[in-house]
């Protein structure tokens, strides 16, 4: 469902290494080489045996044809582009990182700075979030 996710649904057709290579092409050109070579995967569903071993490998052909047709675009004499490394990072706290992450940023005092209450919800409504620094800048 990850790499073909077309045989669950038709409504959901990007593979997972497609919506990755996006997300990183959108990135300031001088980032991706760094996001390339440190993509870590977290949850449980990417516990799968060889999970990481498949993404990197399907991502790592999107990344060489992109980086072979860059080159032959090039006039001769022109530096040809450099190959790119491609790694997804597999680690021993994957299957609970999206947790440890999250217990992570709710212990830090700015995260407290960012939260509003109840009553402060009920008082202001949905425009309170406009005041939240994780908004700011968006309206």
């Amino acid at each position: 469902i990850f790499f073909n996710p077309e045989i669950y649904n038709n409504d959901f057709t990007t593979p997972l290494q497609v919506v990755i290579d996006k997300c990183i092409q959108s990135s300031p050109i001088d980032t991706r080489r760094a996001l390339y070579k440190n993509i870590v995967l977290s949850g449980g569903s990417t516990m799968f045996k060889d999970f990481h071993r498949r993404l990197q490998r399907d991502l790592k052909k999107i990344v060489d044809a992109r980086v072979r047709a860059s080159n032959t675009r090039l006039i001769s004499g022109d530096p040809k582009a450099q190959p790119i490394e491609v790694n997804v990072v597999s680690h021993p706290i994957q299957r609970y990182a999206v947790w440890f992450g999250g217990s992570v940023l709710a212990s830090t005092a700015e995260f407290y700075e960012a939260c509003h209450t109840k009553a402060e919800y009920e008082e202001y409504g949905a425009s309170i979030c406009r005041t939240n620094p994780v908004f700011k800048g968006m309206y």
